[in-house]
């Protein structure tokens, strides 16, 4: 599940990327020239390590820098109303129209191998796991770094969709937006005054595939490894899982017009996608740091344990109600209907024995099961 949420999210990468670059070339390059280029850039960007890892940790700094800044650019081109901002954060709603979304912002912000990466990146200095000391200081500075990417993340989500909220709340170009068109439209609104808006969305496009290219690629090498114990090059890691999201993405970009909005559908299922995998990265990730036989002393407490297994109930509960939302309403007929079923009776089992393996109840259940069929 983790490399099928790793593959899903590869693809997202090589569609913002390609679509970036078909901006900045002024539709000089197709789509399927940039879906080749972006498959390709990412070992260059990986050869970087070769010269050190801090040097590979600066360019990462530099893109999301680079992104950080041209949204908040837009942000600033679009004026925003900061009160309804600001009561939209504390009073956020949610129409039925917009399910898919709902998913799909779920599915895209909280991805799942970036749980894995997080927890993998502690592993990556040079610490003694048997000084105590040493083990709670990175735990502590690892912390503060995870806590401020994901600020930095929110601050980026948070003017992304309110410029595009400014820009398309209510207007008839609202349902045909994506992520080629939204820059040509956001020029024709709001202009750019010194620099063209069409360039700044190009460009923090550009630097958010080519970021999540990085961070994709570590993420599927610690996966890898942690799993199946498969020590990989990163660069043949990184064909394996580009091999996945190369073939489905440049038969789009070959068969389908810029008009067509076949790119953005495919992102949108992809977000869902990364939605079903949720469950997957939280409950194992939260059942082995509780364990002391795994973690030591260093295992969360009682109401650590309360607070995370509360918020990751509330999460899939959520998640899974907005899923099978979805699903119902884009699936029409009896034979649908009846593998939508078995297909949300399957993955309900499957997260069921994520949450029970191990347990004294789970035993039961097998021994009984085994008693059953003997």
């Amino acid at each position: 599940m983790a490399e099928v949420a790793m593959v899903g999210a590869d693809i997202q990468e090589v569609i913002g990327s390609a679509i970036a670059i078909k901006i900045l070339s002024r539709g000089f390059l197709p789509l399927w020239a940039g879906v080749v280029i972006t498959a390709m850039d990412c070992f260059i960007f990986l050869s970087l390590e070769n010269y050190g890892v801090r040097k590979l940790e600066a360019v990462f700094a530099i893109l999301i820098a680079t992104m950080a800044v041209s949204f908040a650019w837009m942000f600033t081109d679009t004026k925003p109303n900061m009160k309804g901002l600001i009561i939209g954060i504390l009073v956020p709603k949610l129409s039925s129209r917009t399910i898919r979304q709902a998913v799909g912002v779920v599915g895209c912000v909280i991805m799942p191998h970036n749980v894995f990466l997080h927890s993998a990146l502690v592993q990556s200095r040079k610490i003694d796991p048997n000084k105590e000391h040493q083990v709670r200081e990175a735990l502590r500075y690892y912390s503060i770094e995870s806590t401020m990417a994901l600020a930095v993340s929110f601050m980026i989500n948070l003017f992304v969709t309110t410029v595009f909220a400014k820009g398309f709340y209510g207007t008839k170009e609202a349902g045909s937006i994506g992520l080629e068109n939204a820059g040509q439209y956001l020029q024709e609104k709001f202009g750019g005054g010194f620099f063209p808006i069409l360039y700044i969305w190009g460009i923090g496009l550009l630097a958010a595939g080519q970021s999540s290219t990085i961070t994709g690629t570590y993420a599927g090498q610690f996966i890898m490894g942690g799993f199946l114990n498969l020590k990989l090059k990163k660069w043949i890691r990184s064909m394996i899982t580009r091999s996945f999201a190369i073939v489905p993405t440049i038969i789009v970009a070959l068969f389908f017009d810029a008009s067509d909005s076949a790119l953005d559908v495919l992102n949108e299922w992809l977000n869902v996608l990364q939605s079903i995998q949720i469950p997957f990265a939280l409950i194992p990730l939260i059942t082995l740091v509780s364990k002391e036989e795994v973690m030591g002393v260093f295992k969360i407490g009682r109401n650590t344990q309360a607070v995370t297994w509360t918020v990751a109930t509330l999460l899939i509960t959520i998640n899974g109600y907005l899923l099978l939302d979805f699903f119902s309403s884009e699936i029409r007929g009896l034979l649908s209907g009846s593998i939508l079923c078995l297909a949300v009776l399957a993955y309900a089992s499957f997260v069921l024995y994520l949450i029970l393996r191990g347990t004294e109840l789970s035993n039961q259940i097998i021994t009984t099961i085994r008693k059953s069929f003997s």
